[in-house]
């Protein structure tokens, strides 16, 4: 599309050169759209078939992970708002297509789980339309190439996420959880706007860019210096790094699980991949400032998380979503250290940040699937009822355990093994050799209660010797040929069976069948690892 304005000062004109790459733009576009058509058709469909607003939503996420396929390649591809490519304000690189599917993927296995909750304790229109809206910000944030897209694209994927954590209506816990996210998020937002205006101050620009090569005057670099730090704390702050976490365990909690499984991976996403692009991009000559910074962030991150996480008792009410939270966060020190090292080598580690994030976004989703599975017959979803869970679900507690193992970096969750050393190595190959060992002491405090609620799966259950027949040989009275049940089957047939919905089995099969496959070629996700993603 050109367009012809007449300048009236000296009657001449100038081109304005607009085209709109869509396939470029797609993924963010088509999670946006369905969104919007599903909140309108919430409207006319009647309530007894609600259920297809939830269909329609899945083909939607199903076709924007789809439309990411023509950028598989990492070619370069720009929508710019001018002429002037190196003031790009949505980039399609490798980068951002890698990011793009793990949010659109994310949101999709959400999205299978959500879909008896929104026919029972949900309103499924607004349920969906802020489950998209959440998405296409998310997807459009790591395509963003100037503070201004930052800022907005992080705000629509962190808004209808407030409500998403609250929309429980009349459930207290729900609503406290929503309250406490919005004070916190709100706040740290506004001190990221606060350190936006420094910048643009200090610099004159908003694009990554030009900020990168701006040339600032000796009296502004305090002001530029102090705008770098603050610019940082709303990513943060969605990264769950402490001590921005404090949210974390009351929201996890109080929210719908499929809701806390989507804050775990696309909330994560969106913090680290808003990190990496205002650090490596838009502050690489100021990596004196932040690179210390998130060290230190990495470090007290995970040490914290780890060490909450162990705390966490066995007989405490919805105690695995809890251990859940707090292992969360303890996986976003790991995901901060590549960053971290970027600024001491350039962002050439970047790469291992993507490759950790993909892994734990896989594994992650999976235990919460296999969690919110257990919640539908233990409502207090404690660690202690995931006690002889094998004897009642096997496929579940296979796969729960295994989602475990690949977050402890254990065989046979070998992908989780190998992020954690693309990591380690990262710190390592930037001197941050002290770093490096914090994270082998966490890991290794990690595969303590990892191990723990592993081995739960498979304990036989309490009122249950180990060594007791199924059945009795005797008798019972009064009857002949009727076999007494022994101690183990009365035990078994004291622990509700787990019946597994379809959806549920698909987003386990996926997540398990993605963890297997990883496990087996590594190589899809670590060659990001070994790749220039800018």
């Amino acid at each position: 599309m050109t367009l012809d304005i007449p300048i009236a000062a000296d009657g001449g004109v100038v081109n304005l050169v607009q085209n709109v790459d869509w396939v470029t733009i797609a993924p963010p576009v088509i999670a946006a759209v369905t969104g919007l058509l599903i909140l309108v058709a919430d409207l006319f469909v009647p309530e007894h078939r609600k259920n297809l607003l939830g269909l329609g939503a899945v083909a939607g996420l199903v076709a924007a992970v789809a439309a990411l396929v023509p950028l598989r390649d990492g070619g370069r591809r720009t929508f710019c708002l001018n002429t002037d490519a190196t003031t790009c304000s949505y980039v399609a690189d490798l980068f951002t297509v890698a990011i793009q599917l793990l949010v659109l993927g994310g949101a999709l296995l959400t999205a299978l789980l959500s879909l008896r909750e929104t026919r029972r304790a949900l309103p499924a229109g607004e349920f969906w339309f802020l489950l998209l809206s959440s998405a296409a910000g998310a997807a459009l944030l790591p395509a963003s190439r100037d503070l201004a897209t930052l800022v907005v694209a992080l705000e629509v994927a962190s808004l209808p996420a407030f409500a998403l954590v609250g929309l429980r209506r009349g459930d207290r816990r729900s609503s406290e959880a929503a309250l406490k996210f919005f004070l916190t998020s709100v706040t740290a937002t506004a001190v990221t706007l606060l350190g936006v205006s420094f910048v643009y101050a200090s610099t004159g620009s908003l694009h990554l860019t030009r900020i990168a090569t701006a040339d600032v005057p000796g009296d502004l670099d305090t002001l530029l210096r102090t705008g770098v730090a603050l610019t940082l704390v709303g990513f943060a702050f969605k990264t769950a790094a402490v001590p921005f976490h404090f949210w974390v365990p009351d929201t996890y909690v109080g929210a719908p699980l499929p809701v806390a499984a989507f804050l775990s991976v696309v909330g994560k996403a969106v913090g680290f991949s808003g990190l990496v692009l205002v650090t490596v991009i838009a502050f690489p000559r100021h990596a004196d400032v932040w690179g210390p910074a998130i060290a230190v962030l990495a470090a007290v991150t995970m040490t914290a998380g780890n060490v909450a996480a162990v705390r966490q008792r066995a007989d405490r009410a919805l105690g695995a979503v809890r251990l859940l939270a707090w292992s969360s966060v303890a996986q976003a020190g790991f995901i901060l250290v590549p960053i971290a090292a970027a600024g001491y080598t350039g962002d050439d580690q970047i790469g291992a940040t993507v490759a950790y994030a993909l892994m734990y976004a896989v594994v992650n989703l999976g235990a919460f699937a296999v969690v919110a599975l257990v919640a539908r017959v233990h409502r207090l979803n404690r660690l202690a009822d995931y006690r002889g869970l094998y004897a009642t679900s096997p496929l579940a507690a296979l796969a729960l355990g295994f989602f475990l193992l690949c977050l402890a970096g254990l065989p046979p969750g070998v992908i989780g093994l190998f992020a954690k050393v693309t990591v380690f190595s990262s710190a390592v190959d930037a001197g941050l050799g002290w770093l490096a060992v914090v994270m082998g002491v966490n890991v290794a405090i990690g595969l303590y209660y990892y191990l723990r609620w592993t081995a739960l799966l498979f304990i036989t259950p309490e009122k249950a010797p180990a060594t007791a027949p199924e059945t009795a040989p005797a008798t019972a009275p009064g009857k002949t040929g009727a076999p007494v049940p022994g101690p183990a089957a009365a035990a078994a047939a004291a622990v509700p069976p787990i019946a597994v919905p379809a959806p549920y089995a698909v987003a386990i099969a996926l997540t398990a069948a993605a963890g297997v496959v990883l496990s087996g070629y590594p190589q899809l996700v670590l060659r990001f690892a070994a790749t220039h993603l800018f």
